[in-house]
C-alpha cells in the first residue's frame, strides 16, 4: 500500500477531499437523514459522495460528517454553482433544511501520497482519528507517522480507509479513516495493540511530532456508499 512519503502533502495530481461536518438541532437529527436519504440522487448527480456518517462517540453529538471528492478546485467551483442554479436540490432538500443545521464546518484535505481509499469488505463501524501534528510538514514527521499507522495495520484487527493531510482548515492535521466490524472488536484490538512492542516502538516515535490528538466514533448512513 505504501511507497515514500512526499515532502508535502498532496498525490501527484489535483483530486481531494472536502470534510464537511454539520451540527444539526439535536430533535431534528433523523429528520435531516431521513430527508437527505430522499434526495442523496439530487446530490450525487454533481459530485461523488465517499461516505456520510453520524457521530455516535467523540465531541459533539448530533453531527453528520460526510466526505465528497473533487477532481480539482474547478470542479468544485462547477459543482457548486451547479448547485446553485439546481432548483429541485434546492427546492426539494436545501432550503427546507438549512433550519435544521446549526453549524457548518469544511476541510479540504489530500490523500498522503503513500495511501490510497480503501473500501472495508462489509458494514462495521469507523473511527475518524485526528493528528495535530508539530508545523514541519510530511518532511518533518511522514516517516514515523508512517511507521506508527503501518505497525497498527499489521496487527490485523482494523483496517485502514485512508490517511488525509489538511490543505484548507486546521493546518498540520492529519486524519486517519479507520474501519472495524464493531466497537468492540476495535476495543479489544486497541487492546492487544497495546502490548506488541513494535507498536509501542513505532507510536513513541512518532509523538515526538505530536502536539494533540482526538477521535470520533462513526456510524455509516444507510445511503453511505462507505457501509
Amino acid at each position: 500500500v505504501c511507497s515514500s512519503f512526499a515532502t508535502g502533502p498532496r498525490q501527484n495530481d489535483g483530486m481531494f477531499y472536502e470534510f464537511r461536518t454539520y451540527s444539526l438541532k439535536p430533535s431534528k437529527m433523523n429528520e435531516f437523514l431521513e430527508n437527505f436519504k430522499k434526495n442523496v440522487h439530487l446530490r450525487t448527480a454533481h459530485s461523488e459522495l465517499v461516505g456520510y456518517w453520524s457521530v455516535e462517540f467523540g465531541g459533539r453529538i448530533n453531527k453528520v460528517f460526510h466526505i465528497w471528492k473533487y477532481e480539482n478546485f474547478a470542479h468544485r467551483t462547477a459543482v457548486r454553482k451547479a448547485l446553485a442554479k439546481d432548483k429541485e436540490w434546492q427546492e426539494q432538500f436545501l432550503i427546507p433544511n438549512l433550519a435544521l443545521i446549526d453549524k457548518q464546518e469544511s476541510e479540504i484535505t489530500y490523500l498522503v501520497p503513500w495511501c490510497k481509499l480503501e473500501k472495508p469488505p462489509k458494514e462495521g463501524v469507523y473511527e475518524l482519528a485526528t493528528f495535530q501534528m508539530k508545523p514541519g510538514g510530511p518532511a518533518l514527521w511522514g516517516d514515523a507517522f508512517k511507521r506508527a499507522i503501518n505497525a497498527h495495520v499489521d496487527r490485523g484487527y482494523t483496517r485502514l480507509v485512508g490517511v488525509f493531510h489538511t490543505e484548507y482548515g486546521t493546518l498540520n492535521s492529519v486524519h486517519v479513516l479507520w474501519w472495524n466490524e464493531s466497537a468492540d472488536s476495535r476495543a479489544a484490538g486497541r487492546h492487544q495493540s497495546h502490548e506488541d512492542p513494535r507498536v509501542v516502538a513505532a507510536v513513541r516515535e512518532s509523538v515526538n511530532y505530536l502536539v494533540s490528538q482526538q477521535n470520533m466514533l462513526l456510524t455509516p448512513a444507510s445511503f453511505s456508499p462507505l457501509k
